[in-house]
């Protein structure tokens, strides 16, 4: 397969595999709302970056890290679901005032880290590249390095554009969001994100 295609094909999948909302989506809607498009982008970046690295394991075929990584699923995953009930409660108490004291810095390497880890603890994930990897034929890159790296650099680019796009939009309707609504914002992003991390803790249990 042609390497530019294989490109192509990789921003398909990078961007499908990164738009249902979930999670990270909800972070990364209420991150832009409450602190700005950058943080919001940077959240994004968090999560391309795994899923860059996730295509990377597929696309190299690197199956003992991948094995690994399912092997560990449960462990990862009961990781993954605290630390979302963790930032579900902490969104869910915080008061609009506190977004006034943003400090860029400190916040946007915070944000880029937790979505990356966040990302990176559904190992779930892996599976789902190789399966969409040898879908569509994509999984025998025939030991070219170039066309392996040109499939995860479309994969990331993928991952960004969808975040660019979640992001674009909820900066379109940021003026109506004001006030006590960053409030309600809170609670309900922070309910949502609690919700999923106690379905994620159960999902993650061996029985």
């Amino acid at each position: 397969m042609h390497p530019e295609i294989l490109f192509y094909r990789g921003i398909i999948l990078g961007f499908s595999i990164a738009a249902p909302i979930g999670p990270i989506g909800i972070l990364c809607m209420r991150r832009t709302l409450t602190a700005g498009a950058i943080a919001g982008l940077i959240s994004g970046l968090g999560a391309a970056t795994a899923d860059g690295l996730y295509g990377c394991i597929a696309g190299f075929g690197l199956t003992l890290i991948a094995n690994f990584l399912v092997n560990q699923r449960i462990f990862l995953g009961l990781i993954g679901s605290l630390f979302l009930c963790y930032l579900g409660i902490k969104t869910f108490i915080e008061k609009p005032a506190q977004e006034k004291n943003f400090k860029p810095e400190s916040n946007l390497i915070n944000a880029y880290i937790s979505t990356f880890l966040l990302t990176l603890t559904n190992p779930i994930t892996i599976l789902a590249f190789t399966a969409m990897f040898a879908g569509v034929g994509l999984t025998q890159t025939g030991g070219d390095h170039w066309a392996a790296a040109l499939l995860v650099f479309g994969v990331f680019i993928g991952s960004m554009l969808w975040w660019g796009l979640l992001v674009s939009s909820i900066c379109l309707l940021g003026d109506y969001f004001k006030g006590d609504r960053f409030q309600w914002i809170n609670r309900i992003s922070g309910t949502i994100i609690i919700a999923m991390g106690i379905f994620a803790f159960f999902n993650s249990l061996p029985f």
